[in-house]
């Protein structure tokens, strides 16, 4: 019964410790949210901007899972480069032993509840004062103090090893079988991280472990090894049914801690031994130096790992690129937001920041379609009954894209975002319904591209001349949409989409009325009224697209 009641307080206290860090990520995220977009909009194909990006992404949001998962959606939109991606990823792996340090040099050097209490009365204070405004001030000072009394809590209720003989006598065997041991608690390690989904709480785990007495310096170790590769399954399950790029980042994050993992397995007496002469102090049974080498060796072995590989970034790519083949169709056939809430970590802000991302994957998508519709007008005879079925696939994804985009929006609303993300999020619901307007008109106007081959309809040469512009007007306002989703439209931005809209509506009247004066000449009847029903078609996109620019002028 005892040792029940000590396993529920454990768990108890790692899940105040994981709640503490939820509030203080999501309050970090509401804060830093805005500062994401420009840290990103810097990075370069720099490889060591790219480091220092995942860095200081991780050291905002306090969670490299949060991290990873975001890069693998912003590959999979095309917005990273796999070699951006897999540098965002080495800058992430050193980012999140900031948390470590945090835990080692707070957790046991001092009083936890002189820190925790009065952190958690300020938090609930501002939250409290709404007049104060700044309510994810609030939340960082209510994470911060459960946080650490959640681990004031777990290190209550670890039981002192050198009153269970048994146990003591157990746990010195199984430490005593050489290489197995070490390949056994690296096991351990990366169990737990898959079970907890954050190599932060495990780490806190593990450092509370060795504090205790429970495990060795050189146990915990090999537990923190562990753990490096356990925090790669979240982004690993995120990239699941992503497209080629999205799912090769995900494997580069696993290989590059595989391969740190390997060789410092190698080198584990020499580098434990490194890790001393830069720590110095006792680490054999329960101390408060041991968690500070253990940080140490977490710290030291990401960033020997990520100083090592960042030469080998080019062939990493390589290598991921092999090992992962894109398949015969990429396009998937059923939409997923793969925002994060897998974790036990929600994240609002980034939600929100890859929602937006996905909306500018939607844009792009419709693009596409626009542009296999004019090569499917300009080469009629042409079979063109599975390039029909592609694009209907992608009229298919538009709808889901749609769908899942505005229910997960309007979910949001309920989270605690930002004054300015609440504001914004009506009119991100509004140009994703006009994207999908958008994409139904461009499949209509297959459609009827396809009914003009099967029914071996002729168009006059005047026609075909005449529509090349209307395109090429058409196709110029989507290439607008596309280059300024991520931004606020201006007046003179807004000027210019009227201008393109009214360019467009000017091509209308004019074609409408060569139609009509070529059907009064005895042209063929089913060719110019198919013709005319193109032309409005064609006029729908432009106008949607307009409500798309009015929208965006709403998005601050």
């Amino acid at each position: 019964m005892k040792t029940v009641i000590i396993l529920f307080q454990i768990l108890g206290s790692l899940g105040l410790f994981l709640y503490g860090m939820k509030i203080l990520s999501a309050g970090l995220q509401k804060t830093a949210g805005e500062k994401l977009q420009t840290i990103l909009n810097f990075m370069t194909g720099n490889r060591v901007m790219a480091v220092l990006t995942g860095f200081l992404i991780t050291l905002l949001v306090q969670s490299s899972s949060a991290t990873t998962v975001m890069v693998v959606g912003f590959t999979n939109a095309g917005l990273l480069s796999l070699s951006q991606a897999i540098g965002v990823i080495m800058g992430a792996n050193v980012g999140t032993t900031i948390t470590g340090w945090m835990v080692a040099l707070l957790g046991f050097k001092i009083s936890v509840s002189s820190l925790a209490l009065p952190a958690i009365g300020i938090g609930f204070i501002i939250l409290l004062l709404k007049k104060f405004e700044k309510p994810e001030l609030g939340e960082i000072f209510l994470g911060f103090g459960l946080l650490f009394l959640g681990l004031q809590f777990l290190k209550e209720s670890v039981p002192d090893i050198r009153s269970n003989l048994e146990v003591l006598n157990f746990l010195s065997r199984l430490a005593g079988w050489g290489v197995l041991s070490r390949f056994l608690f690296l096991a351990v390690g990366l169990v737990i991280t898959m079970i907890v989904q954050s190599s932060s709480a495990a780490m806190a785990i593990t450092l509370t472990m060795a504090y205790s007495g429970w495990i060795d310096y050189h146990t915990a170790a090999c537990m923190v090894l562990g753990e490096n590769i356990g925090t790669t399954i979240t982004a690993y399950i995120a990239s699941l049914g992503t497209h080629v790029n999205a799912r090769r980042a995900s494997r580069a994050h696993t290989i590059f801690n595989l391969i740190g993992v390997v060789w410092v397995f190698f080198l584990f007496t020499p580098f434990a031994r490194l890790v001393d002469l830069i720590v110095p102090g006792p680490t054999t049974g329960a101390g408060a130096d041991l968690p500070l080498h253990l940080a140490m060796f977490h710290t030291l072995f990401n960033l020997t790992n990520t100083l090592v590989l960042i030469f080998f970034l080019p062939q990493l790519a390589k290598l991921v690129e092999f090992l992962v083949k894109p398949k015969k169709d990429e396009l998937p056939k059923v939409y997923s937001f793969k925002y994060l809430s897998a974790t036990l970590q929600d994240t609002p802000g980034l939600n929100i920041l890859e929602a937006r991302r996905e909306v500018i994957k939607m844009a792009r998508l419709v693009k596409q379609m626009f542009v296999k519709f004019e090569e499917l007008f300009n080469n009629p005879n042409k079979k063109m009954g599975q390039d029909v079925e592609k694009l209907k696939e992608m009229e298919d994804l538009t709808d889901q894209m749609e769908e899942e985009l505005s229910r997960f929006l309007a979910e949001s609303l309920k989270d605690g975002v930002t004054e300015k993300t609440r504001r914004n999020v009506p009119s991100m619901i509004r140009i994703v319904n006009e994207l999908e307007s958008i994409g139904d008109s461009i499949y209509n106007l297959v459609i009827l591209t396809q009914r003009r081959y099967d029914k071996k309809i002729d168009f006059t040469q005047e026609a075909i001349d005449s529509f090349a512009p209307y395109c090429e007007a058409v196709r110029g306002f989507l290439t607008f949409l596309e280059d300024h989703l991520v931004t606020h439209l201006s007046e003179e931005d807004m000027k210019k989409a009227f201008s393109m809209e009214e360019r467009i509506n000017n091509f209308r009247n004019t074609l409408k009325k060569a139609t009509q004066k070529r059907l009064q000449e005895g042209s063929n009847v089913r060719g110019e009224l198919l013709f005319f029903d193109m032309i409005r078609q064609m006029e729908k996109v432009g106008d949607y697209a307009f409500n798309v620019s009015q929208a965006l002028a709403q998005v601050k």
